[in-house]
């Protein structure tokens, strides 16, 4: 009897344990050679976007990343108060973001971060806010 009301305390233990939904596995492998962009989420592509990696003389890191710290309307300090908006860092200053230079998108243009259509920046910033930043990686490579 004692076995049997174990196992049943046991199934009503499980039963009503709350469900923890699997957070999204985000991850944005850069091309520095191809200047594109592929996000990826749970393994399915969701997303190419060309992008403008750092120009001669202002290399961007290559290597694996995770994401470190958001920033919907950031400013650089070093460049002018340039606008950075939707920046998803992943490397000291060296960060994901939007530009509004569209027209160099597609070629090596930054000082070091990858810069992308502001729209793009937006839906990639949300992503990354939803997955969580120790779920996003940034993956780039020539």
């Amino acid at each position: 009897m004692k076995t049997f009301i174990a196992a049943v305390m046991a199934c009503l233990f499980f039963q009503f344990q709350p469900v923890v939904a699997q957070a999204a596995n985000l991850v944005a492998n850069i091309d520095i050679t191809r200047q594109t962009m592929t996000v990826s989420q749970n393994g399915i592509v969701r997303y190419q976007w060309k992008v403008s990696t750092g120009r001669s003389g202002f290399g961007t890191p290559t290597g694996n990343y995770k994401a470190k710290w958001l920033s919907k309307n950031h400013r650089s300090r070093k460049y002018n108060n340039a606008p950075m908006p939707y920046a998803v860092f992943f490397k000291g200053g060296y960060a994901i973001h939007g530009t509004f230079e569209t027209k160099r998108l597609g070629r090596p243009a930054s000082h070091g971060c990858v810069r992308l259509d502001p729209r793009n920046a937006a839906q990639f910033f949300a992503m990354a806010s939803t997955a969580g930043l120790g779920n996003t990686r940034i993956v780039i490579s020539h």
